[in-house]
């Protein structure tokens, strides 16, 4: 769809099988040059509430809930569009996200096999039954909780959507999905390609970019029993609280702040690449990027050597370019915003071992691009290492015992993911066993798979996403109780 009055792509919302408008419309912004690239219809409570009436007819009168062989075709067949739709899909979101080609595509390529995924579980699906007396029988059912309301974040919105549309979908229930404003014409394809998807009935998935109206709407709404969130901790705190008047079920994914313990025994050949592209995949704006390196004193000098003569090297471009390396932040905003956390840190006592920082030379000043940084620090108490900061910038620390980098490690609020470097036979298994977080990769970073769960410790969120417990944000248990008797 275009803005006639623009002759750019114009971007609406999906509510019960048909494309609306809004009252407010913005301008959707390549961040590698901050060119307008489309228009958008910004959404409100006015669109929250027609999605959710319309999820709710659709989970009260339709098959949805009940029909699982529906389900498992309809979510391959929404898998089949996502694959049909990939390439299209992955080159707007690096003209509008900024993702680099190649991250662009793995993040879209998550997609299909997720929903595949969630097919099998429905296909799978089984309550239990059991006589616990002579001719007194127990059944349980799991049954969908009913709307569920999605609220995902601009950082990944087409795998971290689908992240959590797919096991609501799964579940039985209908859904009303925020998208956000920052990605307003990859919402818009996402919606066209489900919403070409065969067999899928009206109103079971709701699509609006929007405010925090919308998910403010969703959480107030009793309509909306349950809410699937990716996004900052200090936001996941506020829904709760708001939701929690009406006992609301919560999936939170939240902020991360991930070590990297690197011991000495470790081969600094395959950890240094990973250490780079924990750090540079989507410009550090991701909830698992390696933003804390833990160095034992044995390996300290060669790593900190080879990190400060190959961050300076990783090239910083557009995704349009295809040398580029590590694409721009989401705006220019950003860019401020991480510039002064690092300022900040630097005058709080952090040494600088790679400057980095916002490109405010050449053809690339017109985007969003701030170059990969790298700061030594000794307090593990600096805002720096405590909170979320969301770009490429890496803190260095080094420690000398296990139990040293252990206490580091989880000298956090926040409990998402941790990486371990270590050529001991033992040592990772044992370390990772004692760390406070959700996914742990030993000599890797950054391998998530469909069959096994990933969510958060501490403030890094609650429930599970993938695996067998990510259905569980979406239903209800119901216990019934027979007596037959006996023959």
């Amino acid at each position: 769809m275009r803005d006639p009055a623009h002759e750019l792509p114009f971007a609406r919302h999906w509510i019960d099988g048909a494309w609306r408008d809004s009252s407010e419309h913005a301008d959707s912004v390549d961040p590698a040059t901050g060119e307008k690239i489309g228009r958008y219809a910004f959404g409100a409570e006015y669109e929250a509430r027609d999605a959710v009436a319309a999820a709710t007819r659709a989970f009260q009168s339709g098959q949805w809930r009940q029909d699982r062989a529906l389900r498992v075709r309809v979510l391959q067949a929404m898998a089949d569009q996502f694959e049909a739709h990939a390439g299209e899909l992955a080159a707007l979101l690096s003209l509008e996200n900024g993702k680099i080609a190649a991250e662009a595509a793995f993040e879209v390529s998550l997609a299909a096999p997720g929903l595949r995924y969630c097919a099998a579980l429905v296909a799978t699906e089984h309550g239990r039954a059991s006589e616990w007396a002579p001719g007194r029988l127990s059944m349980v059912l799991r049954e969908p909780m009913g709307v569920a309301g999605i609220s995902v974040p601009w950082n990944s919105p087409v795998a971290l959507m689908v992240r959590s549309l797919a096991p609501a979908l799964a579940a039985g229930c209908t859904t009303v999905v925020q998208m956000p404003g920052q990605t307003a014409q990859v919402n818009a394809l996402v919606s066209k390609i489900i919403s070409n998807t065969p067999g899928l009935p009206l109103g079971v998935v709701n699509i609006v970019t929007g405010s925090k109206e919308v998910i403010a709407y969703l959480v107030a709404s009793p309509e909306v029993p349950t809410i699937s969130f990716t996004g900052s901790t200090a936001t996941g705190r506020a829904i709760s609280q708001a939701g929690a008047a009406r006992l609301k079920r919560f999936g939170l994914e939240l902020g991360g702040k991930t070590p990297f313990l690197v011991f000495d025994d470790a081969d600094l050949d395959a950890a240094l690449p990973r250490i780079e592209k924990a750090l540079t995949t989507f410009a550090g704006q991701f909830c698992m990027t390696g933003s804390r390196l833990l160095v034992q004193r044995g390996a300290a000098d060669a790593l900190r050597e080879r990190l400060k003569r190959r961050l300076p090297e990783v090239k910083v471009g557009p995704a349009s370019d295809p040398a580029s390396e590590m694409g721009p932040l989401i705006d220019k905003a950003n860019v401020a915003r991480v510039d002064r956390i690092v300022e900040d840190a630097l005058a709080a006592g952090a040494i600088s071992v790679v400057r980095g920082g916002p490109v405010r030379e050449g053809a690339l000043a017109r985007g969003a691009f701030y170059r990969p940084t790298l700061l030594e620090v000794s307090d593990s108490r600096m805002a720096i290492v405590q909170e979320e900061t969301f770009g490429p910038v890496l803190t260095m620390q080094v420690f000398d015992t296990e139990a040293e980098a252990i206490a580091l490690a989880n000298d956090s609020e926040y409990g998402l993911a941790a990486s371990i470097w270590s050529r001991d036979v033992d040592r990772p298994l044992r370390v990772a066993r004692a760390i406070e977080a959700g996914t742990i990769w030993i000599n890797d970073w950054a391998v998530m798979r469909d069959e096994f769960e990933e969510g958060g410790y501490k403030q890094s969120g609650q429930g599970r996403l993938r695996g067998f417990a990510q259905l569980e944000d979406f239903l209800e248990h119901k216990h019934i109780v027979m007596q037959p008797g006996t023959a």
